[in-house]
């Protein structure tokens, strides 16, 4: 920065901001603030993998094996994660007219998988656990090949797209430290169903905690943001609430049943906003990051807001004006038959509502 630039900022930014253009600052990270994101990252990954493990409790070998088998559903998720939210973040960043750092920044969220805590919501919303499990953990495995597809279809107008990094290694660690925990808890509840009810009943109240504290975490460790333009601030609100939308939509016009439409549509808007932080980091200046760091937590925040409203809604709906409970949900205790097909299993291209009602 320049003497005469410094003293036109210090009316935006603190004097000791690393970054500064216009009224969009950057904090350097001090010492206490890089140990207070090591521990918590630490506690916050453990934590992570147990409520993993009690999510793992829920699923059934048999009808998780069905999902991989006939792997319908999780096709259409595929749809939604590798089709839906890049082609969203590219229009939503042409109608907005957003700087092209910018621009790639919104393309790098919509080209994330699923979060793991969708995992989460999905339990909250009678949704199946056993789909959404395995479409975060498909979703994950394919975007090895499918981030690098997307960003160099959708960035090139803004960008090279070999000065993308994509942390390989980071996708990997997420995908050990959700298929680990599961695989436990699948054991568990195969082994030890009684005791796999009561590990999922806590670990759903922890996990619930655990999102909550994750949005709270990341807003203190970068503090040192910001204000950012106010069309970040609009796609932010617009994507997730966009991705939840098209995500239910495309799901029931495949045909699948109602749980399994909110599944869907929690896995497609409920980003990997951890990753898309990384890949920032990775990739760019840090000038460019002044521009675009903040966007991932906006949607952070937004994609949680969504959620807790519509689990809110879908409670409210169930307990005043829903018909009885197998029309939301599993009937408890289901047991597949060998007279079941697995295009029945899996919604196939026709909705199997009837079914469930009976």
């Amino acid at each position: 920065m320049t003497t005469t630039n410094s003293t036109a900022n210090i009316s935006h930014c603190s004097v000791n901001a690393t970054i500064c253009k216009g009224t969009s600052c950057v904090l350097p990270e001090d010492n206490f603030n890089r140990i207070l994101n090591t521990i918590l990252s630490t506690i916050l990954t453990v934590l992570l993998a147990l409520v993993m493990f009690s999510m793992g409790c829920n699923v059934e070998i048999k009808k998780f094996w069905g999902h991989i088998k006939r792997p319908w559903g999780i096709f259409v998720g595929f749809l939604c994660q590798f089709g839906i939210m890049p082609l969203t973040g590219f229009v939503l960043s042409l109608i907005f007219n957003v700087l092209p750092v910018q621009a790639v920044a919104v393309l790098i969220m919509g080209c994330c998988p699923g979060g793991t805590s969708s995992n989460i919501l999905a339990y909250w919303i009678d949704g199946d656990m056993d789909l959404s499990i395995s479409m975060t953990t498909c979703s994950t495995l394919f975007a090895l090949g499918m981030m690098p597809l997307c960003l160099f279809v959708y960035t090139k107008m803004w960008t090279e797209t070999e000065s993308i990094v994509i942390p390989y290694d980071s996708i990997g660690i997420s995908l050990v430290a959700l298929v680990i925990p599961v695989s436990f808890g699948i054991f568990i509840n195969h082994k030890w169903p009684q005791k796999a009810k009561i590990i999922l009943k806590a670990g759903s109240i922890t996990g619930l905690a655990l999102i909550v504290i994750i949005a709270v975490v990341g807003g203190i460790l970068y503090k040192g943001s910001w204000i950012i333009s106010p069309q970040l601030w609009i796609i932010g609100t617009i994507f997730p609430a966009a991705g939840y939308t098209l995500g239910f939509l495309l799901a029931r016009v495949a045909g699948q049943p109602w749980h399994r439409c909110r599944t869907v549509a929690l896995e497609t808007g409920m980003q990997n906003t951890q990753l898309c932080t990384t890949i920032v980091q990775l990739s760019f200046t840090p000038e460019q990051i002044a521009l675009m760091f903040t966007f991932p937590l906006i949607y952070s925040i937004f994609q949680i807001a969504f959620a807790a409203i519509f689990v809110g809604v879908y409670y409210v709906h169930k307990r005043f004006w829903g018909p009885k409970k197998s029309v939301f949900t599993e009937p408890a205790g289901e047991i597949e038959s060998t007279a079941e097909t697995y295009a029945q299993m899996n919604g196939g291209f026709t909705s199997n509502e009837k079914s469930i009602k009976t």
